[in-house]
């Protein structure tokens, strides 16, 4: 391990970065450490490094001398697994972490959130960190046996950063306050600019025109007097992070600001000792329109993360208990009202008409409808009867419901929705990852220009204040903010839209993979069918078994499945006698066998059959079901097949219109199944797809797209089973369906919440508009850029000027953004 001649932080020494500076050999962490240290003793600073407090066991000492109370955080830390999955139960075998979300503060450009983002990375024991620049949410994963949260902390706190114990209700309370806040401080700089405008007005008439010297000194400290407050005031933000910055030796966008405002307020008192041009205008409209355009980067992000803020608020409190479901003496229910986040999974809750719904579970009496838009996407009231799910979060009209807890406040679909959508928002497209690796680098690289642009303009000859000028506006012109936005505000706005419509994305990343898309490949049962097939017919092959013993059998074996067809079975047999079943096994693709009654019971297609062995089995009888788009399913037992259940299942209603609007988009579609190839082919024809592939077993999906993508293709796949999650995750784009299995959701990029396949080519569509503004957003961020400086420097801009193109560079980045909430015409992208 290598010790970094600037931060001390030990670094493994593949990522070391040499420098030869005054003939000797130094070794840095990074290129950010050797620019600073360069700067320092450019400047003459270098006894910083002699006076300076740090011991040799560096940074991590540093940590010790913040003390940060933990307990506040202790509620928010989880487990999770080494694969980023909410860790349950006790399995020894997987590898834990701890992770956690919290608030930092302080946070004021991109070269905040690159900062923090790789110190925390580079923390021994830290997994994962990703910052959100839209929302200041930190969610990070750590080793508990290398490292606790307390040193995470520390190691936040010691680069000038509060962290704070995160919640949605805190958040959008802060956002509030910040907007609220810069708000004031934009009017008091506003109006105190104005008026300042009046006076360098008349100054400057006096420099051309002459103007009494005792006139011209009374404007001049009235000019004073109303630019202190702008600076001081109006200010202090950009104050206190340019020294909480300095005494961390990070430089930021405020450091810019400081810098350019700064130097030309004290010049300017400078010019009024000496008699010279002040300047005090130029320091107070800099603040004045970077906070301008703060406050409105501010209330756009705010406006983008409404739907997080409104889905939150769906989350009730509490919850009405019913301790017991048996009718008391006085003829009514004991009811006990509890704080949510004490309700166990199991417990009953009454919600009256009116009420949320405060948690997932199933209704066991009552009947009412329900109303799920907020959270689906779905206009119209569903009606819930016993037996139906209910989601928390969503608002019983009519009627009084009892329901069983399936799911705590943590588990809900509403919870998986709220962090998947922020999950989206932390993640970055890879397009954003040469921006990122920029914006370490740019501030201090801007300083230096700055600094080289006054020496330059001096050594030419050129007066002090002109050189000052120029320099000012390079420093003010320089915009990193641009492109710390052009990604994270864009996947902000994404996500926001794509969950009011009821779909859930679970990666920043989907939305360039999604434009790219050029095949879409559907799996057939309860994907392009309805999902709830019923049983039509029982074929009896075996005369000395009755119909309701076949029933029993199968019933009983599909009791322990998931899949879709077997529910058709279990409901067909309701009432019916099951028997426990043992060594249970589901072959994904074929079908399920096990332990029934004293007898080895397999179930599922003939292919299966026949790989188990199975005799009896018929020639051309199922012919004439699978010809009409049924499904037949084979029981067998003792080796011999026993009969054939045929399961019916339509076609979604929205199903055709979906895949011809999908063919309008010029993708290829085609359906891939487990069934068998006459019921696939005839589902496809109705469906209007044209290529089908039928008896795919999971592996089989899964390698058909790998040799499509292969080939040059961008598959989507759109399926709801557990046999479609190979085949989800191998693909370009998984899109599950939401009453899918919790693995096929697992596995997906996006889940359909709303089970409506005209969702999909939205997504798609809105996927390509989302991927072209985050183009033009960066395309603009280095072109003003590269652009703006150069001019700087030739000392074309005044500073002024320079500080409303900057706001303007943010600006334009935002309200770029915000175009992808237009209405999305069908058929166009």
């Amino acid at each position: 391990m290598l010790k970094c001649d600037h931060c001390l932080l030990t670094f493994p020494e593949r990522d070391a970065v040499y420098a030869d500076l005054n003939g000797q050999k130094h070794v840095f962490c990074c290129n950010g450490c050797r620019g600073i240290y360069t700067l320092i003793h450019a400047e003459g600073l270098s006894d910083f490094y002699k006076k300076r407090k740090w011991d040799d066991t560096g940074i991590e000492s540093l940590l010790l001398s913040k003390e940060i109370d933990i307990k506040p955080f202790v509620e928010h830390v989880r487990d999770i697994t080494e694969n980023g999955q909410v860790a349950i139960g006790n399995r020894q075998e997987e590898k834990r972490y701890k992770e956690i979300d919290i608030f930092i503060d302080n946070i004021r450009c991109a070269s905040c959130v690159w900062l923090n983002e790789r110190i925390l990375s580079r923390t021994e024991g830290v997994d994962y960190a990703r910052v959100n620049y839209a929302t200041h949410k930190a969610r990070i994963r750590w080793d508990p046996e290398i490292i606790g949260l307390d040193n995470i902390l520390k190691r936040i706190a010691s680069i000038g950063y509060n962290p704070k114990p995160y919640s949605e209700s805190e958040q959008f309370k802060r956002q509030h306050a910040e907007a609220r806040d810069l708000l004031v401080r934009f009017g008091t700089a506003g109006f105190l600019s104005s008026q300042l405008m009046i006076y360098s007005v008349a100054l400057y008439a006096g420099y051309f025109q002459g103007i009494d010297s005792n006139l011209k000194l009374l404007f001049e400290i009235i000019s004073l007097l109303l630019t202190i407050p702008v600076i001081f005031y109006s200010g202090m933000p950009f104050l206190k992070n340019t020294l909480r910055g300095l005494r961390n030796l990070h430089f930021n966008m405020d450091s810019l600001i400081t810098v350019g405002a700064g130097s030309a307020f004290v010049f300017s008192i400078y010019q009024i000792a000496t008699g010279g041009k002040v300047y005090f205008d130029t320091a107070a409209m800099i603040i004045t329109l970077i906070l301008l355009g703060r406050y409105i980067e501010t209330t756009a992000k705010g406006k983008a993360s409404e739907t997080i803020e409104r889905l939150s608020g769906l989350r009730p409190r509490e919850a009405s208990i019913v301790i017991d479901c048996v009718q008391s003496e006085t003829g009514s229910r004991e009811i006990k009202t509890l704080p949510v986040s004490s309700v166990q999974k199991g417990n009953l809750i009454l919600v009256k008409p009116g009420e949320k719904i405060p948690l997932d579970g199933i209704v066991i009496e009552g009947e009412s409808e329900v109303d799920e838009s907020i959270i689906t996407g779905e206009s119209k009231p569903i009606l819930k009867t016993s037996g139906d799910e209910v989601i928390g979060g969503s608002l019983n009209l009519y009627g009084t419901l009892v329901f069983e807890v399936k799911k705590t406040e943590n588990e809900t679909v509403l919870s998986g929705i709220i962090r998947a959508v922020e999950d989206a928002q932390a993640r970055k497209p890879r397009i954003q990852r040469l921006a990122d690796r920029i914006v370490g680098y740019f501030v201090p690289a801007i300083l230096v220009i700055a600094f080289l642009t006054v020496i330059g303009y001096l050594l030419s000859g050129a007066s002090a204040h002109r050189a000052l000028m120029t320099g000012i506006s390079v420093l003010v012109i320089a915009c990193p903010c641009s492109l710390g936005l052009a990604t994270p505000l864009a996947v902000l706005v994404f996500t926001t839209m794509t969950s009011s419509k009821g779909i859930l994305i679970r990666g920043g990343e989907v939305i360039e993979n999604a434009s790219r898309l050029t095949h879409v490949m559907f799996d057939k049962t309860g994907t392009i069918t309805a999902g709830k097939p019923a049983l039509k017919e029982i074929v009896n092959f075996d005369p000395d078994t009755d119909r309701d013993s076949l029933l029993s059998v199968a019933a009983s074996i599909e009791s322990v499945s998931e899949h879709s067809i077997g529910h058709a079975i279990i409901e067909a047999a309701r009432g019916s006698k099951l028997f426990t079943v043992s060594d249970f096994k589901a072959v994904p693709g074929r079908g399920v066998k096990g332990a029934v009654d004293g007898k080895i019971a397999v179930i599922g297609s003939m292919a299966f059959m026949r790989e188990e062995g199975c005799s009896g089995l018929p020639d051309n009888d199922a012919v004439q079901f699978e010809e009409a788009g049924d499904t037949v399913v084979y029981a067998a037992w003792d080796k011999k097949v026993r009969a054939a259940f045929v399961i019916s299942d339509v076609i979604r209603e929205e199903a055709i219109e979906a895949v011809k609007d999908i063919g309008g988009m010029n993708l290829n579609i085609s359906m891939i199944s487990g069934d068998n190839r006459t019921t696939t082919a005839s589902i496809a024809s109705k469906a209007g797809i044209g290529n089908a592939l039928s008896e795919a077993s999971p592996v089989m999906k899964k390698e058909a797209i790998e040799e499509m993508q292969r080939r040059g293709y961008k598959v989507m796949m759109v399926g709801d089973g557990i046999n479609d999650a190979p085949a989800l995750t191998e693909s370009s784009v998984g899109m599950a369906m939401g009453r899918g299995t919790d693995i096929a959701m697992e596995s997906a990029d996006a889940v359909l919440v709303r089970n409506d396949l005209r969702l999909i080519p939205y997504f798609i569509r809105i996927s390509g508009r989302a991927y072209a503004v985050i183009k033009q957003n960066i395309f603009w961020a280095f072109f003003y850029n590269i652009i703006s400086i150069p001019l700087a420097v030739a000392g074309i801009l005044h500073p002024i000027i320079a500080a409303g193109a900057m706001a303007a560079s943010s600006l334009l980045v935002v309200v770029n953004s915000l175009r992808i909430k237009m209405p999305i015409e069908r058929r166009t992208l």
